[in-house]
């Protein structure tokens, strides 16, 4: 509990300060029931319609107990655009899951979002589905996700109307652990809309973890954003480079 109190007092000091979300970055692994996250500091360079320089923080808490699993994550972050411009923008993301097979989970799931800099006022999503473990190896872990969910959009081009659609959510995902010190995560997603699979969305996320000392890790991210239809201005494809420290708790 001590722990528990200390991230969050680590998330009301990071929010103050700091497109899809890759929900594998959230998972600990771990076979213990109980309070397990983690919390991190970040910096970034990237590019979409200008350059930027980014200080982001988050914050992730998981509570596991026998089948059941909860997920809850926050990232904020602050961003000085071109040299003198500032935006912010902010994720944050609840999921459940229920394992009633070893190798097979129910998702649900429930997100909220804007981001000044791709001119999304708000995004909602409610979503649900399996989600299916294909090894059984300690060392090397695949996933595959098949969702569907609801959205909920306002966009801020002056063109784009209110958008309320049902969208696909599949990923397939991997975690390697090479050695102790050293771990990877990558998570691609696809999610196309079902009226129209000519509006679609691709993620790719990878994370390369590099433990320092007790509870504190090197994290270097790289992300890659595609999206078919984006609001008026911004680009289709965009990425970030971060990275940062992270420390862990379980």
């Amino acid at each position: 509990m001590k722990n528990f109190i200390t991230l969050c007092a680590l998330f009301f000091f990071f929010s103050g300060t700091a497109q899809i979300l890759n929900v594998e970055s959230l998972r600990k692994v771990t076979d213990t029931s109980g309070w397990s996250g983690s919390a991190s500091v970040n910096f970034s360079l990237k590019r979409n319609v200008n350059d930027f320089v980014t200080v982001s923080s988050g914050i992730h808490i998981q509570y596991k107990m026998k089948k059941h699993l909860v997920l809850f994550k926050n990232d904020v972050s602050f961003q000085k655009i071109e040299g003198e411009n500032f935006d912010n923008s902010l994720v944050s993301h609840l999921r459940y899951n229920y394992r009633f097979h070893d190798r097979i989970a129910w998702e649900v799931f429930t997100q909220g979002q804007y981001n000044k800099v791709n001119l999304i006022n708000f995004r909602g999503l409610l979503g649900t589905g399996p989600r299916v473990k294909l090894t059984n190896s300690e060392n090397y872990k695949f996933y595959l996700g098949t969702l569907a969910m609801f959205e909920y959009e306002e966009v801020d081009d002056g063109v784009t109307p209110l958008q309320r659609n049902l969208r696909g959510s599949s990923y397939l995902s991997f975690s390697l652990y090479p050695t102790e010190r050293i771990s990877m995560v990558s998570t691609t997603y696809y999610q196309p809309l079902f009226k129209q699979f000519s509006d679609y969305r691709i993620s790719s996320e990878s994370s390369l973890l590099v433990e320092m000392f007790t509870n504190f890790a090197l994290k270097t991210t790289y992300r890659f954003i595609y999206d078919a239809v984006p609001a008026v201005g911004i680009p289709n494809s965009q990425y970030e480079f971060t990275t940062g420290i992270t420390y862990s708790f379980d």
